[in-house]
């Protein structure tokens, strides 16, 4: 659902410029709260993860494909707010190294991608949890409806833009129509990828996963008939997989993702390139700022063989974005030990 440049005038790109701004800057707060030993080094290696299954669209319908948003995916494994910013990152890494989503356009792929997707999985997913069963099955459920619900939400979100700013005379009944039709379709394989990614977490670490905490309920004993918090038998269990190797696995993953399986992933055109082609949304397209970079198309200039290109121009996207990414969550996270190390805090405190 990249956006390319001219599909939405000046005036609409440089507002949804602004809330992308502020919504990353309230982001970068919030995230300061969310990151720990545990989710900061996991944080960088989400971006990755998502940048890496974004090249893997999946047929949909005929003639359409579908990818991996990840704004539902992010958000649960890391929180709300550092699941922005993940989102945010690799879609900063495709539009400025391999020409997708355009420059102009990179405010209105943030709020749609980023922070509507964010937002409206991460809300489905709190209130799904408030009602089903604290047990780690609900985490997967409530991750696959959430995940459904955000693509077509952000089919939505594009729609409205679409109707403030649209570039070509186009009836707005028949965009939304068209884009939440194959989006809802395009919903499924999201939800599916984010329930199964949870899961895996989950099974190995259901400590690292954001979304998972206090999942536990406290035990009760009964004591003169009122109910008292007690201490829970401790059961032995196998010893956890450490966070490097949950680290490790989920990198080379990727980068299996990303080098190898990408090769086959389907060539049709996504929702948004199908949509706009069949309405005439694409009139006023405009050429991308970075067409001739290196490794624009997601592929590495002047290597004639399609699979190493492809191959190799996914590896390099993966390492640019768990190291940008990574690189940012250090940051946040050593700024937020900063800020409450007893130096910092006042005096009394």
């Amino acid at each position: 659902m990249h956006v390319p440049d001219g599909f939405i005038n000046a005036p609409v790109s440089a507002a949804t410029g602004l809330v992308a701004a502020g919504a990353v800057a309230v982001s970068l707060r919030g995230a300061r709260r969310e990151l720990d030993e545990r989710t900061a080094p996991l944080a960088g290696l989400v971006a990755a993860f998502i940048f890496a299954v974004q090249m893997l669209n999946f047929p949909v319908a005929a003639g359409t494909s579908g990818h991996l948003l990840g704004g539902a995916l992010a958000a649960i494994l890391v929180g709300p707010f550092t699941g922005v910013l993940c989102v945010s990152v690799v879609l900063l890494m495709q539009g400025i190294l391999f020409a997708d989503g355009g420059l102009t356009a990179l405010g209105v792929n943030i709020t749609d991608m980023a922070i509507v997707t964010t937002v409206v999985s991460y809300a489905v997913f709190r209130g799904l949890l408030r009602v089903l069963p604290r047990r780690r099955r609900s985490i997967t459920v409530a991750a696959f409806v959430s995940a459904l619900l955000s693509v077509p939400a952000a089919a939505v979100a594009f729609t409205l833009i679409y109707a403030l700013g649209g570039t070509t005379d186009v009836a707005i009944g028949k965009v939304a129509t068209a884009m939440i039709g194959v989006h809802v379709l395009i919903g499924i394989g999201e939800a599916a990828i984010t329930a199964l990614t949870v899961g895996a977490v989950i099974a190995v670490r259901p400590d690292l996963v954001y979304g998972a905490r206090g999942l536990q309920q406290r035990l009760k004993l009964r004591v003169g008939g009122e109910l008292v918090d007690a201490a829970a038998p401790v059961a032995p269990a196998a010893a956890p997989v450490s966070r490097r190797k949950v680290w490790i696995t989920g990198l080379a993953t990727s980068l299996v993702l990303a080098g190898f399986v990408s090769f086959y992933a389907s060539a049709s055109p996504d929702g948004l390139e199908k949509v706009a082609k069949d309405q005439g949304i694409d009139q006023r397209a405009k050429k991308h700022h970075t067409e001739d970079s290196p490794l624009a198309g997601y592929g590495v200039k002047d290597i004639s063989d399609a699979r190493i290109s492809g191959g190799l121009a996914g590896v390099i996207g993966v390492g640019v974005t768990i190291v940008a990414g990574t690189g940012v969550f250090w940051a946040l996270r050593r700024r937020r030990t900063a800020d409450t190390s007893p130096a910092s805090l006042p005096e009394g405190v």
